[in-house]
């Protein structure tokens, strides 16, 4: 008796294991975050089949449901070669597929997730990709329970001006109702509350925005730190200026 299912997927993460196959990391649509074994995988046929960011139909196998077990694979469109003369996208589909292998858990089906991830992979070709990855990274928060509530003003403010965010609760202050504390809040970029399109100062604000709360409620309490494409992916938008939260502690 054995074990099987076949499901859409995009390849997370491909590594060797021994000499001849690899262990591949799946985010599939029904079956959440699933690794498998490719026997063969490193081999002249099957060399390039198992890119990150590739779609795939998969098929594993194995013969208890907690096994490693067997994977085979029908690629369906890849990203990569679309973005590798384009350096700041191609970064920032390291990043999210890093981001998605670390914080999704093992074999918990996360449609949404699922879903999300594609449309950031097509939204990758876009002139706005980096706003498309803070929406993405928002939209996993919220998949995790960690959803930040930018809807209205924590502290009663004008809702229509909502300009920071609590590094502690993940809500929206208003500009007026935090300018006493507006040095130990996050600034909340105008176009993720429908106020302009983005561009590359808000997209470093968005990135320090959801990287802080991937931080405090995904990574910390794995005892680990950001995924390093991630830290990279922020550092092409920070450059020499890099945004420290204020500690949790002490905000509203």
């Amino acid at each position: 008796m054995s074990v099987e299912w076949i499901d859409e997927a995009v390849i997370l993460a491909a590594r060797p294991h021994g000499e001849a196959d690899l262990v591949v990391q799946l985010l599939t649509r029904r079956h959440g975050r699933h690794a498998g074994l490719v026997k063969g995988g490193q081999g002249k046929r099957q060399r390039g089949l198992h890119e990150p960011g590739t779609r795939v139909v998969a098929t594993w196998k194995a013969r208890l449901a907690d096994h490693l077990g067997y994977l085979a694979t029908e690629p369906q469109g890849s990203t990569l070669g679309a973005l590798l003369d384009k350096p700041g996208p191609l970064s920032a589909l390291s990043s999210a597929l890093a981001v998605a292998e670390r914080a999704l858990p093992e074999r918990e089906p996360h449609p949404a997730a699922y879903e999300g991830l594609l449309a950031l992979l097509a939204a990758l070709e876009s002139e706005h990709w980096g706003e498309a990855t803070v929406l993405w990274e928002l939209q996993l928060l919220t998949e995790l329970g960690f959803g930040l509530d930018l809807s209205a003003c924590a502290a009663g403010g004008d809702n229509d001006q909502l300009a920071y965010v609590s590094p502690r609760t993940g809500r929206a202050v208003s500009l007026s109702a935090g300018a006493p504390w507006k040095e130990r809040l996050l600034p909340l970029p105008g176009f993720l509350v429908g106020r302009g399109e983005g561009g590359a100062a808000e997209v470093r604000l968005g990135l320090a925005l959801t990287g802080h709360f991937l931080e405090l409620n995904v990574f910390h309490p794995q005892d680990r730190p950001l995924p390093p494409a991630r830290q990279r992916l922020y550092a092409r938008f920070a450059g020499e200026t890099a945004i420290t939260p204020p500690p949790a502690s002490e905000t509203p």
